[in-house]
């Protein structure tokens, strides 16, 4: 037995072990999937939309016939008297009933479908903003990770140029053919690389945090992005003619569905003015114990308490009826007329509303794209000036082997080339940061 447990607590260990391994490689395209499929904030969003299928059929369920079914029974512990020491009725009686009634003619029920069909497209809209949200989320995530990583690259690099730096230097300084000063700056210029690293590799922990949170990807799964900031600079060099479209912003979007809504509100209020006509029928079945009619016949002897005895102990009857009702409403102390002053003040509001909420986001939109075309002749720039840094580090580091340089140049070079290799990276992820706002703004959803 002992033996067993230790088998089955190796077995667990190794599990867990082999699950805290995981590692997830995933490409831009392939984490937007994810998000869109397993995203808590999605799913709520998709039930919703469920949801208002149920409200629909509610309404819808209102012009269906509608059948009900009762039954009484009643004991009389005292009957009514028709006279002093006259009764009648029986002492027990039996009621089953059953009605059936349909509406023929209720405008408020139709109003309330079509608003209950534009509550649906609110929801489908909210739902379609929650993915463009997402999708630009989790854009923004992956494009985070890609420049930190690529900033790293540039930090590691910088750190092992200057390693071979220092180590040349630190040969020179026990040759005597370079000052303690120039070794001394060298080590220096290597440690001030070593908390950005840091600081960088802290970054790269907490936006994969990000991304996997976007993802509902648990926490010890190890995710890798796929490729660089690199792979994007084809998008940044071609990219598209800018157009400010907003037809499919969902903000606007939402404002137009609420607009049409309290259309829908004000023509429902209409419609209880009008009259409603409804069709029913009704059937039910009765039983009531006799009773005894000796008193009511004068002393009569023979004629009741015989037809008692032969007659059943309970008078069964089922009336049935069918019919029509009309409901015509006259006066409400004009509380209908102050709705619908509400609803049109509503209406008026969210016009204004509307119309200021087009310009901010336009204004937005433009925004977007000067920071498109900025980002764009920054990264040519920065790319003209990497090169420049390459050479101009090359031939410093050159002088200095040769003697004819100082160990400051050579820092000045190095440290000249690795802030243009991260203006790069930056320059590059400020346009796809802008793009991911752009589409964001035009309310571009990728799975459509």
């Amino acid at each position: 037995m002992k033996k067993f447990l230790m088998t089955i607590s190796l077995c667990l260990g190794l599990a867990v072990v082999a699950s805290a391994q995981q590692k997830l490689e995933l490409t831009l395209d392939e984490a937007i999937d994810i998000a869109l499929s397993d995203n808590p904030t999605i799913q709520v969003a998709n039930l919703e939309i469920e949801r208002y299928d149920y409200v629909r059929k509610q309404a819808l369920a209102t012009l269906y016939p509608q059948v009900d079914a009762s039954a009484q029974y009643s004991l009389a512990l005292r009957r009514q008297e028709m006279a002093e020491g006259l009764s009648f009725g029986g002492k027990n009686t039996f009621n089953v009933a059953g009605t059936v009634s349909l509406p023929l003619f209720v405008p408020s029920v139709y109003r309330q479908l079509k608003m209950t069909r534009t509550q649906m497209e609110m929801a489908v809209e909210g739902a379609r903003s929650n993915r463009i949200d997402m999708i630009a989320a989790v854009r923004s995530a992956y494009y985070n990770i890609l420049l930190a990583e690529q900033s790293l690259t540039v930090l590691e690099e910088a750190a092992l140029t200057t390693d071979r730096v220092v180590k040349n230097t630190e040969d020179m300084y026990k040759s005597g053919l370079a000052a303690e000063y120039d070794y001394l700056t060298a080590r220096v210029q290597r440690s001030n690389l070593d908390p950005q690293i840091i600081q960088v590799e802290n970054g790269i922990k907490i936006a994969k945090l990000q991304l996997k949170m976007y993802l509902s990807i648990p926490e010890e799964v190890d995710v890798d992005v796929v490729g660089s900031l690199d792979d994007f600079k084809d998008m940044v060099l071609f990219g598209a003619d800018y157009e400010i479209d907003l037809e499919n912003n969902t903000t606007i979007k939402n404002l137009d569905l609420q607009l049409e809504l309290l259309d829908h509100q004000e023509k429902l209020i209409q419609t209880t003015r009008m009259p409603t006509v409804a069709a029913f029928a009704q059937i039910s079945y009765i039983g009531q114990e006799r009773s005894d009619l000796g008193g009511l016949l004068g002393g009569m002897t023979g004629g009741g308490s015989t037809t008692t005895t032969e007659q059943s102990k309970f008078w069964w009857q089922y009336p049935i009826s069918i019919g029509a009702q009309i409901n015509i409403p006259l006066f409400a102390g004009f509380k209908k007329t102050n709705q619908l002053h509400e609803v049109r003040n509503q209406r008026e509001q969210l016009r204004m509303q509307r119309d200021y909420a087009a310009e901010g986001i336009r204004l937005q939109v433009q925004q977007a794209v000067n920071t498109l075309l900025t980002s764009r002749s920054m990264m040519l720039a920065n790319a003209e000036t990497v090169l420049q840094a390459e050479k101009a580090y090359e031939i410093a580091y050159t002088r200095y082997e040769a003697g004819a340089g100082t160990i400051l140049e050579l820092n000045s070079a190095q440290l000249s080339l690795t802030q243009a290799q991260l203006s790069y990276s930056q320059s590059i992820y400020d346009y796809l940061a802008a793009y991911a706002e752009y589409e964001k703004a035009l309310g571009k959803d990728m799975i459509e």
